[in-house]
This record gives C-alpha cells, sequence and structure tokens, in this order.
C-alpha cells in the first residue's frame, strides 16, 4: 500500500490523519541525548491523536512526521507533546534542552513555555525556508525558571506555503554512556494482551533502542510463548529477549525476578529496570522518556510513570500519589495533582512530588535495590508502595512523570468485592508495621466499622475476606515464607462458599425472571453524625426479620451499604458492568462472621506493637537476595 491510499480522514474537519510508514531509528546528533520524541499519532486507534499535537488547517500526520498544508498549525501543548520542564529543573541535571527536527518548506518553529500558573511566553523562534530541500534545525531553551511548575512545547506553523516536519525530538547535552537498561513484563494467563504489549515495544525500534534485555516473567499455564505473535516478536528482539517461566508468584514475584536477573548479571556499573503491566495498551514512548530522565537525575531515583484510563483514554488516573499508612489507604491524591482528570481539556502545570508509584510502569534503579533490598514477597498489591515508602526511607525519592505514560484499565471499574481484596488489606498492614508505628486500637476501630457494613449489606464474602487478612496478617512473618502461593489459592476457595461473590449474567439471575425486580434508586446520603445510628437501625431491623422479602435490583452507583441493607434479597449491578451480583440475607451467617471478626479485631488491639517487632525484625531475611532465589528454586 503506498502512502496515499493510507490516508484516513480524521474526527477533525480540518484534518487528515496517515498510518506511519516503517522507518528505521534516526542517527542520533553528536553530543545530544534524545529525552523525548515529538509524535503525532498515538499507538492505536483507540487513542485521540490529540494527546499528542493539536492541529489547525490542513494536516497530514504520521507518528513521526507531520505534514501541514498552507495556513496551517501543529501545536504540541498537549500531555504526551509538552517537554515537562519543571520535573527536568528539579531533579535532573540539565540546563538546557534543545527542540531538533527535520523540516522541508517554509513556515515557523516556536518554543514557548508556560509557568506553574500555565501562562506562556515565547523563548525561542525560527523562520523556515528549505526551497522544499530538508534541513535539521535546532531552537535551544534554559530549563529554569520552571520550579514550581510549567512546561515547554513547540508550535508550527505555515501561512503562504506548505511545510513538512519529521524526526522531532527534544534533546539536551550528554556525553557518557547511557545506563543498561532492561524491560520486564510480569504475566499469568494473560498470553494474548502480553504478547501485545511485547510487541507495540519490539515493533518501536527507538523505544528499545538504548534497553538490553526484555524479560518476560511467565507465571501461567496459558503461556505467551504459544502465540504466534510471541513467535514474530521473538525473531524481532532476537537475543535482547529472555523468556523465564516460573511458578505464580504474584505481581510481586514477577516483577522482582527482573531485579533478581539484572542483579545477577556480572557488571560493576548500574542499571535501569523498567516495569511494565502485560495487560496495558502500551506507548513504547514511555520506555524512552522514564530511562533517559533516570540517567540525568541528580541521585538515583524510582520514575515512574502516570497511568491512562484504557476504556477512557483521554483521562489520567492520577498524577501523583500518596498513601495513608494509619488508615490503610492507597491511591490518595497528591495536592494539586490531577485526578480522573481530562487531559485533553487541562494541563497539568503544577509540580508534585510522588510517595511512590504504580508498577504498570515503574522505573527502578539497581543501586536503590542494592541499599535497600529487594520488594517483599507479597503476592500483589502494596508491593510496590511499600517498596517505594522504604526507598524513600532510605533517601531515594519517586518521581512520577507527566507525559510518560500507559493505558491501564480503569480502576473505578474494578471491583472491591474479589479475592485480591484480602491481599490489599494484608499488605497494607504489612506496609504499615514496616513503616509507620501502627496505632492497632485505632485501625479495629476502622475495620469493626467496615465489617459491619458488610454484614449489613449482605457481603458475607467481603466480611470473611476482611476477617482472613486480619488473622492471616497476625501470624506474623512466617506467613510469607511461600510467597503468597497458598494464601492466593486459600482465600479463592473459602471465598467461594459466599454466594454473592458469583458473578451472573444480568439476563440469568439464579431463581428469578427478569421482571421479578425493579431498580429501586438509593436515597441521600446519611449525615456524618447519624451513620452509626443509622447502621444500628439496620442492624435492628434486620435481626428481627422485618425487611422486605422481595427481590430488588440495585445499580453499582447506589450499592451503598446504608441502601442496599433497607432489602432482604438484592441484586447489585457489578462496578466492572458485566454483571450481578445476588445478596441474600443470611442471619446464621451473618452472626457466625460477627462472632470472628470481633475476635480478630480483638487480637489486632491487643496484639499489633509485638507482630510489628515480628514483621520488622523479619525485613532483612524478607527481602534479601537469598530468599527470593529460594522461591525462584535457584
Amino acid at each position: 500500500m503506498d502512502e496515499a491510499e493510507a490516508v484516513v480522514t480524521s474526527t477533525s474537519t480540518s484534518t487528515t490523519t496517515t498510518t506511519d510508514r516503517p522507518t528505521p531509528a534516526p542517527t542520533r546528533d553528536p553530543g545530544l541525548l534524545t529525552v523525548q520524541r515529538a509524535l503525532f499519532v498515538g499507538p492505536s486507534s483507540l487513542v485521540s491523536d490529540d494527546m499528542y499535537a493539536d492541529v489547525t488547517g490542513s494536516v497530514v500526520r504520521e507518528r513521526t512526521r507531520a505534514h501541514l498544508g498552507r495556513k496551517s498549525s501543529v501545536d504540541t501543548n498537549t500531555y504526551f507533546g509538552r517537554f515537562p520542564a519543571s520535573y527536568w529543573q528539579r531533579w535532573t541535571t540539565a540546563t538546557e534542552v534543545r527542540f531538533v527536527a527535520d523540516v522541508a518548506g517554509a513556515g515557523t518553529v516556536e518554543l514557548i513555555a508556560t509557568d506553574f500558573n500555565g501562562r506562556k511566553r515565547t523563548v525561542a523562534t525560527e523562520a523556515v525556508d528549505t526551497n522544499s530541500a530538508s534541513q535539521r534545525i535546532s531552537l535551544t531553551a534554559k530549563v529554569d525558571r520552571f520550579l514550581d511548575g510549567g512546561a515547554l512545547f513547540a508550535r508550527i506553523s505555515t501561512q503562504s506555503d506548505e511545510l513538512t516536519v519529521e524526526n522531532a525530538e527534544w534533546s539536551v547535552p550528554f556525553e557518557g554512556p547511557l545506563r543498561p537498561a532492561a524491560v520486564v513484563i510480569c504475566t499469568f494467563n494473560r498470553a494474548d494482551d502480553c504478547a501485545a504489549t511485547l510487541a507495540a515495544m519490539a515493533d518501536d525500534p527507538v523505544a528499545l533502542r538504548d534497553v538490553e534485555a526484555v524479560y518476560v516473567v511467565d507465571q501461567g499455564t496459558d503461556q505467551v510463548q504459544s502465540r504466534p505473535e510471541f513467535t514474530r516478536v521473538s525473531e524481532l528482539l532476537g537475543d535482547k529477549l529472555v523468556y523465564i517461566t516460573q511458578p505464580n508468584l504474584g505481581g510481586a514475584g514477577g516483577f522482582t525476578r527482573g531485579l533478581f536477573e539484572v542483579q545477577g548479571v556480572d557488571r560493576s556499573e548500574p542499571a535501569n529496570v523498567i516495569f511494565m503491566d502485560d495487560d496495558v495498551l502500551c506507548e513504547p514512548e514511555a520506555v524512552v522518556r522514564l530511562n533517559t530522565f533516570a540517567n540525568l537525575t541528580v541521585e538515583p531515583a524510582i520514575i515512574g510513570a502516570q497511568m491512562l484510563y484504557l476504556l477512557h483514554p483521554d483521562r489520567v488516573h492520577v498524577g501523583a500519589e500518596v498513601a495513608d499508612l494509619q488508615k490503610l489507604q492507597a491511591g490518595i491524591q497528591v495536592k494539586d495533582a490531577f485526578l480522573d482528570r481530562n487531559v485533553l481539556k487541562k494541563r497539568q502545570e503544577t509540580r508534585v512530588d510522588a510517595g511512590y508509584n504504580g508498577w504498570w510502569s515503574c522505573l527502578i534503579p539497581s543501586e536503590i535495590v542494592s541499599q535497600v533490598g529487594y520488594p517483599l514477597p507479597l503476592f500483589f498489591q502494596w508491593d510496590d508502595i511499600e517498596f517505594g515508602y522504604r526507598s524513600r526511607a532510605n533517601g531515594f525519592a519517586t518521581v512520577t512523570l507527566p507525559g510518560a505514560a500507559v493505558w491501564h484499565a480503569d480502576f473505578a471499574w474494578k471491583d472491591w468485592d474479589e479475592w485480591h481484596r484480602y491481599f490489599n488489606i494484608r499488605n497494607a498492614m504489612i506496609t504499615a508495621v514496616m513503616h509507620i508505628d501502627l496505632d492497632g486500637k485505632k485501625l479495629a476501630k476502622q475495620l469493626r466499622t467496615d465489617l459491619y457494613r458488610y454484614l449489613v449489606s449482605m457481603q458475607y464474602g467481603m466480611a470473611f475476606t476482611l476477617i482472613k487478612a486480619v488473622e492471616d496478617f497476625l501470624k506474623g512473618p512466617g506467613h510469607l515464607e511461600d510467597g503468597g502461593m497458598e494464601a492466593a489459592g486459600a482465600i479463592r476457595r473459602e471465598r467461594a462458599e459466599y454466594g454473592e461473590t458469583a458473578r451472573h449474567s444480568g439476563n440469568d439471575v439464579p431463581d428469578l425472571r427478569p421482571a421479578d425486580m425493579v431498580i429501586t434508586p438509593a436515597g441521600p446520603f446519611p449525615s456524618k453524625s447519624l451513620e452509626w445510628a443509622v447502621l444500628a437501625k439496620r442492624a435492628l431491623s434486620q435481626w428481627r426479620g422485618t425487611l422486605p422479602a422481595h427481590p430488588v435490583a440495585i445499580s453499582a452507583a447506589d450499592a451503598h451499604w446504608w441502601h442496599v441493607s433497607l432489602f432482604s434479597h438484592a441484586v447489585v449491578t457489578d462496578s466492572s458492568q458485566e454483571g450481578v451480583r445476588v445478596r441474600k440475607r443470611d442471619k446464621k451467617r451473618a452472626l457466625a462472621l460477627l462472632v470472628r471478626g470481633r475476635a480478630a479485631l480483638k487480637a489486632l488491639r491487643e496484639r499489633t506493637p509485638e507482630v510489628q517487632r515480628q514483621y520488622r525484625a523479619a525485613m532483612p531475611q524478607l527481602t534479601s537476595r537469598e530468599n527470593w532465589a529460594r522461591l525462584y528454586g535457584e
């Protein structure tokens, strides 16, 4: 297919988009390090190209090339197009940046800076007139005056002539060799997703130009190596690809295997290890931006990519996050950071500091591992948070870098009433006792409220999950001896005994016909001061058996404990919107869980200081190379 046949009209009436032509990685300019490419098209048709560049007039764009007709413009003041100057000034040794590009035709190229308030100023400009012959241009801007926020972007425009721009990039002066880098993809029975993620990187020669190895750690039974796409990618990557199979040790065990392998390589110089989830829509450019940024930080730091929503690709999950360890709360928005924000409409100008970064895509320098140890064998959930807080306690910061991102399944569309909630609660408690003096009495009071709410809203499996997490936490660090494999199997088996944990089709609800239930909306939220009174009233009505017996349907948005607890039979839409959960009142089961739960929380109140000492004493052994070698059977 030639270029003319590849043209596809975009949603903009003034813009056309073409598929990218396969091109080799451009040659580097001597003495410069490409830290960010100016891309004009995303890696998938699911993604709006306006996340890469805003265009007006007649513009034909490809991945690394844009052709502007007369009276047209391309503006990179976008999520992926901006150069995050504030982060570069704060964390790296860079003092200037250059925007370089190959151009042909006539037009104007400008560099524009923003400040922490979003106000713009032009810092460099160049008139281009090449008489259709291609030439390399370079515009330089100081990386200063950005400490509290702001970015740089390019604006390319034409008047009476046309202009082609390609191989545009942001570069900084750099003389030394790059640190060796490796990408680690951990996967479990997501063979197609993993192969697609691997292919996205392998098909981008620039993304992996500075990567020595790509580790695929396969912990599943449906293995990635069985897919034709993996065979194709294997040929592209050649010796760079390292395929490892091992027992399922969760995300912690899968990602740590990459650190383990890189640390085991006989080399004296430090290296960068980039984690990548298997089920993301991969933007390969994230690898470039994370790695180059890490090569220029003043001190080693964890460099994290942001998470964009897969179902809503123009929304960012959170710009930077912290955790409240006492309350076991993660994913807390840092002040001034974006939260579930549409990045097509708004730019993040203020620089914000992160407490940790999720491992959906995250770079860890090997010397941090050498000093603080390996991740805890937590199976998954909170392993990234614990490692981030441990690293910071040892002087290593986490930087969540804007413009480096992958698309991941929307968290809001994941149901909390799942087996993984066990690890979320248990591992949060383990993380808390490792890093703060956890107040067991306050925590027990908080979890008691959660327990009561689960019971009155007929979430018996969720109540059991909470209780089991507390009981296993109190067993101490010996419970982590197998890396979580037994715990993962046990919680799935035991939760299956609770009927409401099963998901059913909305058109095939057990023992009910479609007409048997009607959507019942929730009333207003009870005031904070009345929550306990409402909870007590609901519990009393349930004990007396005075609730209506007929089934009702409740939407996911209305599935609050104070609403569901008004009924004895509720069909609740799952947060994933893929099905429903059927909740039925069971007085005997509720009482048994109440008794067991109160006993567990009483032990938590009394034994937290003792258990905390046990976990802290075990930390060096749990995070040692020897412990992980044992788990890997090395």
